[in-house]
């Protein structure tokens, strides 16, 4: 079986190549083709790859291009980890936001919306040559944002393409681990939302929720990463637990005004970090997946670390450094290659389960997966208070869809005016203006 990985030179792809790894059963993905525009890139991946597999008989063969119909052609699987403008464009896209006293993280607000015009028209032409060289492949997007970029693809690979995040594993993990689930993969997590925007409002283990204990217990709803970013009396407050991206809804004035004070944003940091790993891999002496693997530790280490510190939530515990959406993947692919039913939280079209929503809209729901695909599983309403977020969010993706697609600068200001973290027509008209001077990318808003 072949899998193609497009953003193949990105920092994270070891994670996925290592999942990879650790599947030896029939039908297992044998040949894995690399796929990104930058040939350093993929030369310094492959080195990592190839110390990963070195100790593991008959690991999958690896190759790289730099032509993406070479990579496609054949694909039983492409896994989508792009990033349109690098991570200097992410760096300036929080900086023009910041510069307007918004937030400007990559997947939220200002941020994610600047990225998403740049991302959608390359997300869609990725969509149609895999329409026209792979028809039968499956789509795993993980490039952000998730949910905006999923249903930009859906539209031309309807229910093949699926999104990916490691949020509400990591989220429905913790909170089992906590309430001592011996098991964690045997809870049943009631979580739906949109990507990066959602909620975990039961969590049932052997027939019986568990959330309402742990909603009770003060010190052990403050206990693990969510309970100390949202605090106690909040997370009692909303009856359920957030997404760690709320955060930045919840609390938006103190997340902006940290990241205003850091002395680099998130962004930066990466840019900077992941420039050291590439230098440092291009040294014939050096040990590639030692590099990566220090490298992967800081990242994960100092994630979100604006927020937590604004929440005095302290250090991220140990058990929340290993990643996770690798294993989504895996899971993904063997579910639908072998027919193994499982269940996932995964993004997929709506098709009713959110009666707010039209049937094309992405939704971030539990899923049942099997070989023919992801079928969201139904859940009960969303109260007041989510339903509006979840609308508004949902209008703004649309309105960016809408400008990728006619090119109309109007729009996209519309896009920016409508979000919740957007507080005046003004700031978006400024923030189109500071967007489209630091992207080439959006030259083609007019």
């Amino acid at each position: 079986m072949k899998l193609t990985i497009l953003g193949g030179g990105g920092f994270r792809v070891p994670l996925v190549y290592g999942a990879l790894l650790t599947d030896r059963a029939e039908g297992r993905v044998t040949e894995v083709v690399l796929h990104d525009l930058d040939a350093g890139r993929l030369s310094a991946v492959a080195r990592v790859l190839a110390e990963q597999a070195a100790a593991v008989p008959d690991a999958p063969a690896v190759t790289a291009t730099t032509d993406l119909d070479e990579a496609l052609r054949g694909a039983d699987f492409v896994f989508s980890a792009i990033r349109v403008g690098g991570l200097e464009g992410r760096a300036e896209d929080e900086r023009v936001a910041l510069a307007q006293g918004v937030l400007g993280q990559e997947t939220v607000g200002a941020g994610g919306i600047a990225y998403g015009l740049r991302t959608v028209p390359v997300a869609v032409d990725i969509a149609r040559r895999v329409a026209r060289l792979a028809p039968d492949a499956w789509v795993i997007n993980f490039t952000n944002p998730a949910g905006l970029v999923t249903e930009a693809m859906s539209r031309h690979l309807g229910d093949r393409v699926i999104g990916i995040c490691d949020s509400p594993v990591g989220l429905g993990r913790r909170i089992a681990r906590v309430l001592g689930a011996t098991n964690p993969r045997e809870a049943w997590i009631d979580y739906v939302g949109l990507n990066h925007l959602g909620w975990v409002r039961g969590l049932h283990i052997a027939g019986r929720d568990e959330l309402p204990r742990l909603l009770a217990d003060p010190d052990l709803l403050g206990s693990f990463e969510e309970g100390k970013l949202f605090g106690v009396d909040w997370l009692q407050s909303l009856g359920a637990i957030p997404n760690e991206y709320l955060h930045y809804y919840y609390f938006n004035r103190e997340a902006v005004r940290a990241y205003q004070q850091a002395e680099k944003t998130r962004g930066a940091f990466l840019r900077d970090q992941q420039a050291h790993f590439y230098e440092a891999v291009t040294d014939p002496g050096a040990k590639a997946l030692d590099v990566w693997d220090r490298t992967r530790a800081e990242r994960e280490a100092t994630y979100m670390s604006e927020n937590r510190e604004t929440a005095g939530a302290g250090e991220r515990d140990a058990d929340d450094l290993s990643g996770g959406y690798e294993k989504v993947a895996l899971a993904l692919m063997r579910a639908i290659a072998r027919d193994e039913r499982t269940t996932l939280i995964l993004n997929v079209r709506n098709r009713g389960t959110l009666s707010v929503l039209d049937g094309e809209a992405v939704i971030e729901v539990p899923c049942l997966v099997d070989a023919n695909g992801a079928h969201p599983v139904a859940v009960a309403p969303l109260p007041d208070h989510a339903t509006g977020l979840v609308c508004a969010v949902k209008a703004v993706e649309r309105e960016v869809l809408a400008a990728a697609e006619s090119g109309s600068r109007t729009t996209a200001v519309k896009a920016f005016a409508l979000h919740p973290l957007v507080d005046s027509v003004n700031v978006a008209r400024r923030l189109v203006e500071g967007y489209t001077e630091v992207h080439p990318g959006l030259a083609y808003l007019k």
